[in-house]
């Protein structure tokens, strides 16, 4: 007998984990290779901006562009068989207004077959999100830290720490849902904050450097894997060293390379 298949996630399945206690767990991935070892475990594979930085060594999110992530969505989606995908809206392609916001979504979802898309704001952005979701585009949200604010905040700097910032969070958190949103990161924020506003909310908040209450935690795939090097966020937790033993094993490769032991017979073809 043929095993089935399991049922590819939906944005409906995200939407339904709210309250259920079990939190589901979210990744990046910004080549196929990670996809599929995304994709295996996790409910949720979100195609970030943050590959601008990982993956081109820019030193902000802000130089990515439209083009740039709906390559990276393709490739992503192309490996997503059970996750749902989500594609960010880079800088630049939704904050004009509504129907470009539109125009950038219906491109990031005809072209690379990925579910929903992702965009910063709070309520600034209600209405965009409203915009998109009344013409059939899931949008997950995302408040507190946001790095493409990073010209305007002056850094990555942590949120919720006063009570106006906590006020404002609280508005942001019910202006996404309101419009729509079917689940919202939260980043960067003071942990009672994060798990009060995961308390208050009625859909599922995805956690990065906020609260294990959240509803889910999203993590870059290559922090967690070790495949980045140099300093980390604090938030970031290494299940491996990839970078490290991939530096010896090129260590490994140059020395034999020198030294003529690669390639060896088993590498090279006889004539018969």
């Amino acid at each position: 007998m043929l095993a089935v298949a399991e049922k590819k996630r939906t944005v409906l399945d995200i939407r339904a984990a709210k309250g259920t206690g079990q939190p589901f767990l979210a990744l990046t991935a910004y080549t196929a290779p990670i996809a599929q070892l995304a994709d295996a475990v996790a409910e949720l594979v979100v195609v970030g901006d943050s590959l601008g930085m990982v993956h081109y060594g820019m030193p902000s999110t802000l130089p990515v562009t439209l083009d740039m992530m709906i390559a990276h969505g393709a490739a992503v989606n192309r490996f997503c068989k059970k996750a749902l995908c989500a594609v960010d809206l880079p800088f630049g392609s939704y904050q004009a207004a509504p129907a470009q916001a539109f125009a950038s979504a219906a491109r990031v979802l005809q072209e690379t077959g990925a579910q929903a898309v992702k965009l910063e704001g709070g309520a600034e952005m209600a209405g965009t999100i409203h915009f998109l979701v009344a013409r059939g585009v899931p949008v997950l949200g995302h408040i507190g830290l946001r790095p493409q604010l990073v010209n305007v905040t002056g850094g990555y700097r942590i949120q919720g720490k006063t009570p106006s910032a906590e006020e404002q969070l609280f508005a942001d958190a019910r202006a996404v849902e309101e419009a729509g949103a079917f689940a919202m990161v939260i980043e960067g924020t003071v942990e009672d904050v994060a798990r009060a506003l995961t308390q208050a909310a009625g859909i599922p908040t995805i956690g990065i450097g906020a609260s294990a209450a959240c509803d889910g935690q999203i993590l870059v795939t290559e922090d967690v894997l070790g495949l980045t090097p140099g300093a980390k966020a604090k938030f970031v937790k290494p299940y491996a060293h990839f970078f490290a033993e991939g530096a010896k094993a090129l260590s490994a490769l140059a020395e034999d390379v020198r030294e003529r032991r690669f390639p060896g017979p088993q590498q090279v073809y006889a004539r018969t």
